[in-house]
């Protein structure tokens, strides 16, 4: 409990103290005029209270991932819990917080345009293509999440693609009504629900006196496979686990969420809490449910055998709690899931949108560019659903492009700083996460054995080709540091 009780108290001073170096760092400036102000339009650009854009952005980012992500993560032991707090305080935090500001700097820009403006027309162009799939991951994952729960708790008579066609019939009227009639509305409700969910597990803690492994006591990787037998071999904790657990600690979709949230603040000083707060909130949320977790995996590993992360949480509040309240956090974990898939599919309609150069206030251009989006989603789910292995193939993908999307936004935040501080020196900050999260998405490329070409290649001579790599991409920004950085000290 030790370990726990220390994680929450860092990742509370990585708000209370590093966001506030960041802030000043990246200069933001109370008194300048930001998208929503400057050109509301009531679709997209919608002013909003900080309270409210908060808690729809906590939500956004987190669906699942800080649940589903951090459970199947603590099965690395408490190795998850020093990810999740340093994680989410150096990278994941500071990669939301710059990218959202930038965003508001620049109009609200999408974040390929982001990408475009710092790594060249040539990554943008890539990186458009490249985040709309993704979107259309999350979408096809975060429909067939609450689908299976649903049909599963509820309604077992059901054909599932009942509540299929159901939550893709909401997806579409949330992508295409304003942001402020229904998402404004309802999603801070299941915002508080989410963070209810959190609370709930810390009471259990403390009722159950649930005995936490320690750090020093836990670093074991319990990797296991579907039938309980260890598999911790197949499954080395790097990188596999700074796969697994993304949101809570750093997720590249985050950063595509930062721009719907951008278009709404009225000042730039509301960008710390609401793009590094939310992030720690998150890591919070994640860093509570690894926990949960990975006492389930150290003491009671025979409920936890053949279950998703999907079914660790049925297994963990029906262990815990009374009916009532267990339903409550199964229908918290769907609400996650639904907010997110469609926050998601609205943000790939704004950078198609933005690329194509496609007005979004009328009603009708939104549907032509929503409904492309939605039919390639709806194919990806009917997969995931028809064939056994098919979610299983759509996550691990998601998974790696989330991470690989972390790590691009990454690299442009460190151009960014390279350029907003010259001389100074601080690029550092997200240079260094920069770096680790190339060797982590080139890693899994060589090493992982089912996603990857770790079934054909020697271990050694994975990591050797990711450690490679890693260091072209740093002397490429060293060479264009080298290049480029008296022009920019003097601009």
């Amino acid at each position: 409990m030790l370990t726990f009780i220390l994680s929450i108290v860092l990742l509370l001073l990585g708000y209370f103290l590093y966001s506030k170096f960041i802030e000043k760092l990246i200069g933001v400036d109370p008194n300048r005029t930001t998208p929503a102000v400057e050109h509301p339009d009531g679709v997209d650009y919608v002013p909003m209270k900080p309270w409210r854009i908060f808690l729809i952005q906590f939500l956004n980012i987190a669906g699942v991932g800080p649940i589903c992500g951090a459970i199947m993560g603590a099965q690395f032991g408490t190795a998850s819990f020093l990810w999740i707090v340093f994680g989410c305080i150096f990278a994941g935090a500071v990669h939301d917080f710059i990218a959202g500001f930038i965003s508001i700097r620049q109009d609200g820009a999408s974040l390929p345009e982001i990408h475009g403006k710092y790594l060249g027309n040539g990554m943008k162009q890539f990186m458009r293509g490249f985040t709309v799939l993704l979107m259309i991951l999350v979408g096809a994952v975060f429909v067939n999440t609450p689908a299976v729960l649903l049909n599963q708790n509820f309604t077992p008579d059901w054909n599932i693609f009942i509540w299929v066609g159901i939550i893709f019939a909401y997806y579409l009227i949330a992508t295409l009504l304003p942001i402020d009639k229904l998402i404004g509305r309802i999603y801070p409700v299941f915002g508080l629900l989410l963070l209810g969910m959190a609370v709930a597990i810390v009471v259990a803690f403390i009722v159950y006196k649930v005995p936490i492994p320690e750090l020093w006591s836990g670093m074991e990787n319990r990797h296991f496979d579907n039938a309980g037998n260890p598999d911790a071999a197949s499954n080395p904790i790097f990188p596999m686990m700074f796969i697994s657990i993304a949101c809570g600690a750093i997720s590249g979709f985050h950063a595509t969420q930062s721009p719907l949230m951008a278009r709404c603040m009225v000042n730039e000083k509301q960008a710390r809490p609401i793009f590094y707060g939310a992030m720690i909130t998150e890591g919070v949320v994640a860093l509570i449910w690894a926990a949960a977790a990975t006492y389930f995996f150290h003491d009671k590993m025979g409920l936890c055998i053949g279950k998703s992360g999907n079914d660790m949480v049925g297994v963990i509040a029906n262990e815990w709690f009374p009916k009532t309240i267990a339903v409550i956090c199964i229908l918290g974990v769907i609400s996650a899931a639904v907010t997110s898939g469609d926050t998601a599919l609205r943000s790939a309609r704004l950078i198609v949108a933005d690329f194509m150069h496609v007005d979004q206030k009328p009603v009708p251009k939104r549907l032509l560019v929503a409904l492309p989006v939605f039919l390639l989603a709806a194919g990806l789910l009917v997969f995931s659903l028809v064939d056994k292995e098919g979610f299983q193939v759509i996550w691990r993908y998601f998974s790696w492009a989330n991470q690989f999307l972390a790590m691009v936004t990454l690299w442009a935040v460190t151009v960014f700083l390279a350029q907003h501080k010259p001389g100074k020196g601080w690029y550092w900050l997200t240079l260094i996460p920069a770096l680790f999260m190339s060797m982590v998405t080139v890693s899994f490329l060589f090493v992982a054995e089912k996603e990857g070409l770790g079934s054909v290649l020697p271990r050694p001579v994975g990591y050797t080709i990711a450690a490679v790599i890693t260091v072209v991409l740093f002397l490429v920004f060293l060479r264009w540091k080298g290049k480029h950085g008296k022009e920019i000290k003097n601009s």
